[in-house]
């Protein structure tokens, strides 16, 4: 039998992965640049969360790890984003 742990971490889950689509439907429709730069940094916080709890589930640890490197590419890249976005040029 599947203990309570596992169905809360599969409930999370599937409601984790509703937040997801629900953020991917935003970044295609937009309709402004500053929303869908927001929709992917919220698909990029989702996707942490769902990571995270598949690590949790298996009872591993590597899955952290792809978290953490999967935080860094998300801030890196809205930061990126957001300083096109205002400048309409990334390098100085």
């Amino acid at each position: 039998m599947i203990g309570l742990l596992d169905k809360v971490i599969g409930g999370s889950m599937v409601v984790v992965g509703l937040a997801m689509l629900m953020a991917l439907w935003r970044l295609v429709r937009g309709p402004t640049a500053p929303d869908r730069i927001l929709a992917l940094d919220t698909l990029y916080v989702a996707t942490i969360a769902q990571v995270v709890l598949l690590g949790m589930l298996e009872e591993t640890e590597t899955y952290f790890e792809i978290a953490l490197i999967i935080a860094m590419l998300g801030f890196f890249g809205t930061v990126v984003l957001s300083k096109y976005v205002l400048r309409r040029d990334i390098v100085e």
